[in-house]
């Protein structure tokens, strides 16, 4: 099959400075605790945001807030009009008896081309994984099909809910620079979701601390000089990776109690 090019973006980078969404002062409660609290964080065009924070901090919760799939207790969202959004999901899970493949997990929710499955699939390095069944991927290779799966809707607004969980550091590299290539062609905005509370994507425009509030917000200090780095992780690593310092100087009583995120073991407090 010839491949058609894959998409460019419409406008430059960053043309478009007004928000594809904004959450204002939103708040937000269930099941009677407290999950947001007064949450402030928008997203332009062009423009990646990292969402840190400890397990059980709110992110997801926040993340969902901005989908629109979850209304806030108060505060207000604003959203452009006819925003198209990717979301790939945390996890993923496959039984083991449930022999889907990559090409038809692209398709269980949406109908796709073969012309559009394949352009999404060279775009994210698995055209050769296309009819291996999702259970026999590797971690990143799970994720990588799983942003495909997300790239089909053509978002303006990309939403990665911690992407590079289960994944080594050269994977975790490896789709940091897949996700900036994503943005540079496609001029998409897009909000990572991480619970790493010190090493984030290179390429970040602003790193978000949240522990139920905005604990702390800025840009990420990047370790691609750092020759210690470069030598154990090695140069494409040192290039996507970098790390956030936390501005502030005050310690909570520990991790925000919520009920959206998989995992509550205990993690250092923001």
């Amino acid at each position: 099959m010839n491949l058609q090019p894959l998409p460019q973006p419409a406008k430059p980078v960053g043309s478009d400075t007004a928000p594809l969404v904004s959450a204002q002062n939103v708040s937000l409660v269930l099941g009677g605790q407290l999950v947001l609290d007064a949450v402030s964080l928008t997203v332009s065009p062009g423009e990646i945001v990292t969402l840190i924070g400890p397990n059980g901090a709110g992110k997801s919760s926040l993340a969902r807030v901005l989908l629109g799939l979850v209304e806030p207790t108060r505060g207000k969202v604003s959203r452009q009009a006819g925003l198209s959004v990717g979301y790939v999901p945390q996890r993923f899970a496959v039984p083991e008896t449930i022999p889907l493949t990559v090409r038809r997990l692209l398709t269980l929710t949406r109908r796709a081309g073969e012309a559009e499955i394949a352009r999404v699939l060279q775009e994210t390095g698995i055209s050769h994984l296309a009819a291996t069944p999702v259970t026999a991927l590797s971690g990143g290779e799970q994720q990588r099909a799983l942003i495909a799966r997300a790239l089909l809707r053509d978002p303006d607004f990309l939403v990665l809910d911690e992407p590079v969980q289960g994944v080594d550091f050269i994977g975790e590299a490896q789709l940091y620079r897949l996700v900036s290539d994503i943005r540079a062609r496609r001029g998409c905005g897009i909000l990572m979701v991480s619970h790493d509370l010190h090493v984030v994507m290179a390429e970040s425009d602003r790193v978000v601390c949240l522990n139920g509030h905005v604990c702390c917000e800025g840009g990420p200090e990047t370790v691609k000089g750092h020759p210690e780095f470069a030598r154990l992780f090695g140069r494409e690593a040192a290039r996507a990776l970098a790390v956030y310092s936390h501005e502030h100087d005050h310690v909570h009583d520990g991790p925000h109690s919520h009920h959206d995120e998989a995992h509550h073991e205990a993690e250092p407090p923001c």
